[in-house]
């Protein structure tokens, strides 16, 4: 940016999202579970503004509590009778402001720092434009509304698609709706908006020729058509989710991580991917996952929640749930499922076990079919298994338990009390054998079934 002029951003976020057709608000559908619009308002908080100000429509009660947590503040719209109008309700909320204002779309998550700091430095060029407006040259520019400019990038008309005649709907500079603007010059040109349109509104692009008629130039600059991509429906929703996760996967790669099959990884907002890690094909990460280096991670595992340190292996078909933690060169091998457990260096499971609220000493093997029995229906209760210690096949460690240090619990156990260091632990029932009595078996069965 070329000065320390202070900035408010302006998100709107009053659409109905009708095509959603959802009971949740369409700015918090989630893109790598986190909602739209706090990644918007993630990135605005990385550029310190002066004020975050949301303007919704319906479904303020919803959107407000995430707008707070971030210190912002909700203005409503209502009636909506249009993007200028959106814009004017902010008026008292920026009354005493001397800054500029950023206009952005709670529906347009992707939007990069370096594009909101661009329109701000070009704002604040010794020109000084009236307006700065964003556009984009997509493949398909389907109903967008058009910029007429020239090369210097000065606009000499902005129209929307329904208004533009068909020379104008040729044009391929579409308007993606975010803008820039000195609060001192936004709010009277917003006053002067009128309605005489196809559709009856208040249209925000309609500041661009009113300064025009002043003997003021607004300028645009382009951004790249996925960054400016906006979300409408579902289906809109998945594409920008798949744009977000193309770059994820190529950011991932690009610091060192091999994906066996990219398209079929899925990463968080937040997914941390060390050097040298192997991602194998079909690996889903959920929200707050840090994997360290050198891991390794078979297909078809689900993480969230989880730390994973150096070394460790997991997969296939492994779950880390919220509060794993996996030492390393630990190993959780396929299905198996972890939650709030802690495995120390080098320890093991290796299919088909639930741990559970645990912690598991270093060095420790869990032999399959085991499982922490943690919650009673009331209350969840922690298991301990000690370094060294060996849980045979098919047990069951009914919780509060410890199984101390080096200690060997008997396949097929069912373990109520603890275990001291060392010892060997055997809770089966007595096998009991009846020489020929599965032959006499079988001989009544089958005169039976003959009728006999």
């Amino acid at each position: 940016m070329t000065s320390s002029r202070p900035f408010a951003a302006l998100i709107l976020a009053a659409g109905k999202g009708t095509r959603m057709k959802s009971d949740l608000h369409k700015v918090l559908h989630p893109i790598a579970g986190r909602a739209m619009l706090d990644h918007l308002l993630g990135v605005v908080d990385g550029l310190g503004p002066a004020h975050k100000i949301v303007v919704v429509g319906s479904g303020r009660e919803q959107v407000e509590t995430l707008v707070q947590a971030r210190g912002g503040q909700v203005v409503v719209q209502d009636p909506q009778l249009g993007t200028a109008h959106a814009v004017l309700q902010a008026e008292p909320a920026l009354r005493d402001f001397a800054g500029d204002v950023l206009i952005l779309y709670g529906d347009t998550p992707l939007v990069e720092a370096e594009t909101m700091s661009r329109m701000l430095g070009r704002l604040r060029a010794s020109d000084r434009p009236a307006v700065v407006v964003v556009g984009s040259r997509p493949e398909d520019p389907a109903a967008y509304g058009r910029i007429v400019a020239d090369d210097e990038g000065v606009i000499e008309k902005m129209v929307e698609y329904k208004d533009a005649t068909t020379e104008e709907r040729a044009i391929d500079l579409c308007n993606s709706g975010l803008m820039a603007a000195r609060a001192e010059d936004l709010f009277p040109l917003l006053a002067r908006v009128g309605n005489d349109n196809a559709a009856g509104e208040y249209y925000l692009p309609d500041i661009v020729m009113l300064a025009a008629e002043d003997g003021r130039a607004s300028v645009v600059i382009e951004a790249e058509p996925w960054e400016m991509a906006g979300v409408n429906s579902r289906a809109e929703l998945a594409l920008v989710e798949a744009e977000w996760q193309k770059r994820r996967r190529l950011k991932a790669m690009a610091d060192g991580a091999t994906l066996v099959a990219p398209d079929t990884v899925w990463f968080a907002h937040d997914t941390e991917i060390g050097r040298d890690c192997l991602i194998e094909p079909n690996v889903v990460f959920g929200p707050g996952v840090r994997v360290a280096d050198g891991v390794t991670v078979r297909a078809f595992s689900h993480i969230e929640g989880a730390t994973i340190a150096t070394g460790a292996e997991i997969g296939p078909y492994a779950r880390l749930r919220p509060g794993a933690e996996i030492g390393e060169k630990a190993k959780i091998g396929n299905f198996v499922e972890v939650k709030k457990a802690r495995f120390g260096k080098g320890a093991k499971a290796n299919h088909l076990s639930y741990v559970g609220d645990a912690d598991v000493g270093a060095g420790a093997n869990i032999g399959a079919g085991t499982i922490t029995c943690n919650y009673d229906g009331y209350f969840k209760y922690r298991t301990e298994i000690g370094e060294g210690a060996f849980i045979g096949s098919n047990s069951a460690l009914v919780a509060p338990v410890s199984i101390g240090k080096g200690a060997i619990v008997g396949a097929g156990s069912v373990i109520t009390r603890s275990v001291e260091e060392d010892a060997l632990a055997l809770a089966r029932g007595v096998q009991d054998a009846k020489p020929g009595r599965a032959k006499r078996f079988r001989e009544v069965m089958q005169a039976k079934k003959s009728g006999k």
